[in-house]
């Protein structure tokens, strides 16, 4: 899960840093991505696990850190 989630930051982060090179609790946001940066990960991600984040997940703190990122999929996969 954690490679499938660091991929799509790859891809649609837009971060300042290699996605390699962060710990899973480095927070995204102060390593460049962008809130319009973060819509496009949440929706890519949607895509790559096959779920919809629920409305009341749609806030900064669900797309700060690769951890509270696989927190809210294995939220949305396990409902």
């Amino acid at each position: 899960m954690d490679e499938t989630i660091r991929t799509v930051l790859a891809e649609h982060g837009k971060l300042a840093v290699d996605v390699n090179s962060i710990d899973e609790h480095t927070d995204l946001f102060a390593s460049g991505m962008t809130s319009h940066a973060s819509v496009n990960v949440m929706l890519a991600l949607e895509d790559a696990f096959d779920i919809e984040f629920s409305e009341s997940m749609l806030k900064k703190s669900t797309f700060e850190s690769i951890a509270s990122i696989r927190a809210g999929v294995l939220e949305m996969t396990s409902s």
